[in-house]
């Protein structure tokens, strides 16, 4: 649980800190105060909540983070099209054209979401997937499988860990309904 000072919340708000404190004691933002020194502490959480309620802007530290999603397809044509209607949604997106890539993409930026094909030179799909749920598994990450291989070998991407599948061709709406149903939940 991180905590903030009634000076650190002063300096984000730019009142003064006696303004703070007469939030806290008031009841208007949740705070409590130490054993002893008697000094404030506030939770981000109750920070954030408190600044939403009151319509004040939120830091950027703490702005609600855009999803994004992590393109792994080795056809850069393809990569590059899924790209387009992904951040005409809204979302950041960031390409892969080989596993190997996807797995340093994974560890830097941490996408909200990977589509993944699974025909690639190199490592295949499959053990992307496998590598993803071993390496990510607290991270949230969804995966979305898109692969122009049979019904069969989809399923069992999903039972190795993909979230959902969806076949090639595919048309924009299923692509983005699919992707938005992923992030819902």
């Amino acid at each position: 649980m991180k905590t903030l000072t009634s000076g650190e919340i002063a300096k984000y708000c730019d009142v003064n800190l006696r303004t703070v404190i007469r939030w806290i004691d008031s009841g208007r933002l949740k705070g409590f105060k130490l054993p002893g020194g008697g000094n404030n502490r506030v939770t981000e959480e109750d920070f954030v909540d408190f600044l939403m309620k009151n319509s004040l802007p939120l830091p950027a530290k703490y702005a609600p983070q855009q999803p994004s999603v992590l393109i792994v397809d080795d056809e850069l044509q393809m990569a590059k099209s899924i790209s387009r209607v992904v951040t005409r949604a809204g979302y950041k997106s960031m390409i892969a054209t080989d596993p190997f890539k996807a797995g340093s993409l994974l560890s830097s930026y941490k996408p909200s979401l990977m589509t993944l094909d699974l025909s690639m030179p190199g490592a295949d799909g499959f053990e992307v997937i496998e590598f993803a749920r071993k390496e990510f598994a607290d991270s949230g990450l969804k995966i979305l499988v898109i692969s122009a291989l049979d019904e069969e070998k989809r399923q069992k991407a999903v039972d190795l860990g993909a979230d959902a599948a969806l076949g090639k061709p595919f048309s924009n709406k299923d692509l983005l309904n699919a992707i938005e149903t992923l992030l819902r939940d």
